[in-house]
């Protein structure tokens, strides 16, 4: 596989993550904790958007917040 196609493949990955981390914060009762989570989430998003701009893919397949 390419230099590209594996910059493809983690981002993909921190995006999946980002959506388990997003899902756990909605199963959250306590609000200190689906608030950690949603933070995380949010932060890992902007990673994966970072790295997908570098390496050229955009942001496929998710619309601007």
């Amino acid at each position: 596989m390419s230099v590209t196609g594996d910059s493809r493949g983690r981002v993909e990955q921190m995006r999946q993550k980002a959506d388990q981390l997003r899902e756990a914060a909605d199963r959250a009762t306590d609000p200190q904790e689906r608030q950690k989570l949603m933070e995380k989430a949010d932060r890992l998003r902007e990673q994966s958007q970072q790295e997908g701009k570098m390496s050229g893919g955009g942001q496929q397949g998710y619309p601007p917040e």
